[in-house]
């Protein structure tokens, strides 16, 4: 596949994330069980400062255009700070986003050093221009769940998705663009190496976002029985209801 198709494809996942001191990339990461609910990741100094201090935070489509402003009653982040991960999860209502999911590529098997990888985001030079990258996988940072790339990344790409294509052509999100490593060993500023985390905070929080479905769902059925046995309650199942509605 060319990367020009994985672009037009990826292209109506890509958000513009906007906040009163700046603004960064974002993508299209889940959705809760009836879709009444999805998931925005970003990188998390992208967000931080405003989840901080409570400032509204807009997402704008970019293939229309249009936005949703986001404040701390329609909205929870959940953040992790030792992969500069965060996911925006808000109600969609009418909010312009695909059906379906891109796949995120599964943790603990980082692609191979050497395989190129492209990413997308609204660099700063042109910061209302959705703008394509890609270079190749120069190593991966185990001990912080990195790649480093051999590419260029530009402040507003912060949070743009890191896209690899398998070899059945499936278009797969292995990370996010989080900063840019400039080489000034001569003092000035050189070439240096893009630093992407890995998709691992995505898919926690996926989990998060199942895992309370499933209790809402285990809660109704409780009440259900409840109400079918006269409001007696039923005997106790050997699997507790967990709620793991707070961030990680």
């Amino acid at each position: 596949m060319e990367w020009e198709q994985v672009f037009n494809n990826v292209n109506p996942y890509i958000v513009r994330i906007e906040t009163p001191t700046g603004y960064g990339t974002g993508f299209l990461c889940l959705y809760n069980g009836d879709k009444s609910l999805c998931g925005i990741a970003t990188a998390m100094h992208v967000v931080d400062h405003s989840d901080e201090w409570q400032q509204p935070i807009r997402i704008r489509q970019n293939e229309t255009g249009k936005s949703k402003l986001l404040n701390e009653a329609n909205r929870i982040i959940y953040k992790d700070w030792k992969t500069d991960s965060a996911v925006v999860v808000f109600p969609k209502g009418d909010f312009p986003l695909p059906t379906d999911l891109i796949q995120l590529h599964q943790t603990g098997s980082p692609i191979s050093i050497g395989v190129e990888v492209g990413w997308l985001g609204f660099p700063q030079i042109q910061s209302y221009t959705l703008c394509f990258f890609s270079g190749n996988i120069s190593a991966w940072q185990e001990f912080r769940k990195a790649y480093l790339i051999d590419g260029v990344a530009i402040n507003g790409v912060s949070g743009g998705p890191v896209l690899y294509v398998a070899e059945n052509e499936d278009i797969q999100i292995v990370g996010i663009i989080s900063a840019y490593s400039v080489s000034r060993v001569s003092g000035e500023a050189l070439p240096g190496l893009s630093i992407a985390q890995d998709v691992s905070h995505f898919h926690d929080v996926i989990d998060q976002i199942r895992s309370f479905e499933e209790a809402k769902r285990k809660q109704q059925e409780l009440e259900e029985s409840k109400q079918s046995n006269g409001g007696k309650q039923p005997p106790p199942t050997n699997k507790p209801i967990e709620d793991k509605t707070q961030p990680s």
